[in-house]
């Protein structure tokens, strides 16, 4: 790895507020003023930077969150929108044209995977989804109409980990994009440096973590970032996924302690997925040595922010799942919800629920089960008291 470290990124930001604030002001407008009618028209134009013209575009308090984001993830710049689901469809329209290809892992949200299967093809771009941890699968994949190869860092949900530097060589080879979604291990890896060429987030979650907004970034080069605002053809200026400015103002705010939150969820994803695996039970975590990529993400990693805050338990049956989930609510473990990320632990069957959009045969075939319960593990001071709960919820279903 380079001496890259994303939190020494964040921590040398400083932005001064309108009033020489701590915390730069928010802009609470929708348009802004120009002096000159000739400077308006070089602004629509994109002839003329630094001024902003309308909220769906640019404004000062998206700008801040942008050029943090940029910092952490090592790319030239970056962009925010309303959802996750914006930056990646945003992305990836802004890529493709009709009669293109996509190469994606088969393992991605399902939201995601439903925009690649059932809404792309309307308009002529088509996906074909592997298993990106077997790179001859993607190499077979590719044709000459490969435009993007798609995945996701920590997959969605079964925790597979993707070599991002042999994917780059591959796109490159291939004169495609890679893309990859690095919402489950912000700070954890770092994408771009290992040569990912656009990378996307639902800050939703973790980057948040606060699980009281809805968002989302595409971190790249100044050039993909310029034409996804073009008002001629910019996917993301079209298409209009702004986000608020007090939620930009706020998710910044959140930034700075991000680092300390991917610390303390890894440590607790560690010790309960260590305990439980000891116990017996059918754990599914990348820090474990069992994980089949374990050795390949400690090749890949920064490794002071650990082995992520996401653990599977497999449960075996839709029943049983239910039944643990039901259990942990009620002895206040966290909450039965869907998303991730939060200061308090989450847990959800994503086979009925976040992933319930891939069909249920292709479900079954990458082990992606009706049994698995996903946890996203909270910021608790005291994960032995956890384990010694989920332990209890566990053995009463024996």
């Amino acid at each position: 790895m380079s001496n890259f470290n994303p939190a020494d990124n964040i921590q040398d930001l400083q932005y001064f507020g309108e009033f020489g604030g701590v915390n730069p002001s928010i802009t609470d407008s929708s348009t802004y003023t120009f002096l000159k009618a000739g400077t308006m028209e070089g602004v629509f134009e994109g002839e003329i930077d630094g001024c902003y013209l309308y909220s769906r575009h640019w404004n000062p308090s998206n700008k801040y969150l942008s050029q943090a984001l940029a910092k952490m993830e090592g790319t030239e710049s970056a962009s925010v929108t309303s959802s996750g689901m914006g930056a990646i469809t945003s992305t990836l329209l802004q890529l493709c044209s009709a009669g293109d290809e996509i190469v994606s892992s088969r393992t991605v949200y399902g939201g995601t995977y439903a925009f690649l299967k059932n809404f792309l093809p309307k308009f002529n771009i088509n996906t074909k989804f592997v298993d990106t941890t077997d790179l001859t699968q993607v190499e077979a994949a590719i044709t000459p109409n490969t435009k993007v190869i798609y995945c996701e860092t920590m997959s969605n949900p079964m925790l597979e980990i993707s070599d991002i530097r042999a994917l780059s060589k591959i796109a490159k080879a291939n004169d495609c994009q890679l893309v990859v979604d690095n919402t489950f291990s912000p700070m954890i890896f770092s994408p771009a440096e290992m040569g990912a060429d656009v990378v996307v987030h639902s800050m939703t979650k973790f980057i948040n973590g606060m699980s009281d907004c809805v968002a989302g970034t595409v971190c790249g080069s100044d050039e993909f970032i310029t034409s996804l605002y073009d008002v001629n053809d910019g996917a993301a200026m079209l298409l209009g996924p702004v986000l608020d400015s007090f939620r930009s103002a706020g998710i910044l705010k959140n930034l700075r302690t991000l680092h300390i939150r991917m610390k303390q969820h890894s440590l607790n994803a560690l010790s309960l997925s260590t305990q439980l695996d000891e116990d017996g039970f059918k754990v599914i975590y990348p820090g474990l040595p069992s994980h089949p990529q374990h050795e390949l993400m400690k090749r890949m990693m920064n490794k002071e922010f650990g082995f992520g805050g996401l653990l599977v338990l497999d449960m075996e049956t839709a029943e049983r799942a239910n039944e643990l989930m039901e259990m942990m609510q009620d002895e206040n473990v966290g909450y039965l919800a869907v998303s991730l990320g939060s200061y308090k632990t989450l847990f959800s069957a994503p086979g009925g629920s976040t992933s319930s959009e891939i069909p249920e045969e292709e479900r079954m075939e990458m082990g992606l089960t009706d049994g698995l319960v996903r946890i996203s593990i909270g910021l608790d001071n005291n994960i032995e008291r956890t384990y010694e709960v989920i332990k209890r919820c566990l053995n009463k279903m024996n």
